[in-house]
């Protein structure tokens, strides 16, 4: 596994530096690996290193810091802020270049195994690496925290870890292992110290409650300086960037009479994520990265990933290579889309003749920019699942035991090559329906944009029909096939309806 990973472990210690320090330690010692940041939180009694490396060199200095946490943590004793469950409570890797989201998944599944046998500690996985849908959340492995997951793992088996005993261990509880992308830590600082409104606040910012997708938000009580916080985990910056997080929290606090009077980033961050808050704020014009000094002077290798992609993806896709295709071109059709919802809506959000629509359209680009970023990520996953495919093809058939896994691993790869052109028709009906959101309340000088984002949409879902239909005739499991044939058929139909009523609404404001 090649490639380059972040890893960015959170310890329950931060206010003891001498135990940190050894931690720290422990990581730098492995060749291959540098650290990038460090923090130390007393209010919430955290800390949270941050490294980036080769996956195994990482995988093998976060083994080392969890196996020092344990000796030097315990949990028994601890108290501060922050929700926790482990004296190594969670260590996510996330891709940074030349790696894969899936590699990542594997690289995490593996340390936790490997926490869990050796160090006797029980693993749980969450984000991408989940095994169980509800366990992406890290909210919910860790409700109860420590004190309250030592009894109740041991009685409910939904609560059992992914690998190790079900039972926490004495003092260094449990520990989550994930991959995810990469997540911005953000609070924001309120002028009072009165919990209550730090609690409201982020109630009102987290996605499970009517906020931000994502958004993950605490209040919290930092006593050294008498005030209250709003604590948030962004877990994707470019579906909820920092400038949209800070504003919403701004005017919520006005609602209580409360001033905002400073905020900051924990650990590292993307430079984009910066250039994107700075870009809306000044309200700069066609404003680009690569008017920054900085990235004149270091050259291409700063330049944001996605501004390569565009080009090498369509080079690759007018080569010879059967992948990139036509399912992964359906998908980026669907990103297309999505991207032109969300200008419409940032082109109408902040105009005083639309006001009335927007918290609608807020809410609106929030979806549309988790859309963009399904759409994207079901570019490369078609092209994972038709290789997947050729792989299964390739399989020696010497043998009838060797045919008979030919044939399975075949019949599984095909099924995974249905269901992502099928993810692609169920998330086009989505984005058709803020397409119609957009056509009906958004700025009718982008009107028409919004009508491309439908035709976006109908020529996603179309193409990814096709990628369906050509898998389904190859697929022996009659009952799957019926299944997938009446749910993309009732789709198309909806998508149809959703389309004519765009292409009806803009015609009518042109």
């Amino acid at each position: 596994m090649a490639g380059l990973v972040e890893c960015i472990p959170n310890f329950s210690d931060g206010r003891n530096t001498e135990v940190i320090d050894k931690i720290v330690a422990e990581i730098t010692k492995v060749s291959g690996v540098k650290l990038t940041d460090r923090q130390m939180n007393a209010d919430h009694n955290r800390a949270v290193i941050t490294f980036v490396g080769e996956p195994e060199a990482c995988k093998q200095a976060a083994f080392n810091a969890c196996k020092k946490a344990k000796e030097l943590i315990d949990l028994r004793k601890h108290k501060g802020e922050h929700p926790r469950m482990g004296a190594t409570d969670v260590i996510p890797f996330v891709p940074i270049s030349d790696i894969s989201m899936k590699e990542c998944v594997e690289l995490a599944r593996s340390l936790a195994q490997e926490i869990a046998e050796k160090l006797n500690i029980p693993t749980y996985l969450y984000e991408e690496a989940a095994t169980r849908p509800e366990r992406q959340n890290l909210a919910v492995i860790r409700k109860g925290e420590f004190e309250g997951l030592r009894e109740i793992v041991k009685t409910d088996p939904s609560r059992a870890p992914d690998f190790g005993p079900s039972e926490l261990h004495e003092s260094a509880g449990a520990t989550v292992v994930g991959a995810r992308e990469y997540l911005i830590a953000y609070n924001v600082d309120l002028g009072t110290n009165n919990l209550n409104v730090a609690k409201k606040i982020a109630r009102a910012l987290r996605g499970k409650h009517g906020g931000f997708t994502y958004a993950k938000a605490l209040g919290f009580e930092i006593s050294e300086r008498n005030i209250v916080q709003v604590s948030i985990n962004m877990t994707n910056y470019k579906m909820t960037p920092l400038f949209r997080a800070f504003e919403f929290v701004k005017r919520e606090a006005e609602r209580y009479g409360v001033p905002v009077i400073g905020s900051e980033i924990v650990g590292v961050t993307p430079l984009q994520a910066l250039i994107d808050t700075a870009d809306w704020y000044l309200q700069l014009e066609d404003f680009s990265s690569d008017q920054i000094l900085e990235k004149k002077v270091w050259g291409e290798e700063v330049r944001p990933q996605e501004e390569t992609l565009p080009r090498k993806f369509i080079t690759e896709l007018a080569s010879k290579s059967p992948t990139p295709g036509g399912g992964s071109a359906s998908a980026l059709s669907g990103a297309l889309g999505a991207a032109l919802v969300c200008m419409v809506c940032e082109l109408t959000i902040g105009k005083e003749k639309y006001k009335e629509v927007e918290d609608a359209m807020k809410r609106t680009l929030d979806e549309a920019s988790g859309l963009k970023e399904k759409f994207l990520a079901l570019v490369e996953e078609d092209e994972d699942a038709f290789n997947r495919v050729m792989a299964g093809y390739k399989l020696p058939k010497e043998t009838d035991e060797e045919k008979q896994k030919r044939r399975q691993e075949i019949q599984v790869a095909l099924k995974g090559a249905t269901e992502v052109p099928l993810e692609v028709i169920r998330q086009s009906k989505k984005m058709l329906e803020l397409a119609v959101v957009c056509a009906e309340k958004g700025n009718v000088n982008s009107v028409s944009d919004a009508g491309v984002a439908a035709i976006q949409a109908q020529a996603a879902s179309q193409g990814a029909l096709y990628n369906v239909l050509i898998n389904l005739g190859s697929i022996k499991d009659e009952e799957f096939k019926a299944q997938v044939q009446k749910e993309s058929d009732e789709l198309m139909r909806e998508i149809k309806t959703l389309t004519e009523k765009v292409e009806k609404t803009v015609k009518s404001k042109l």
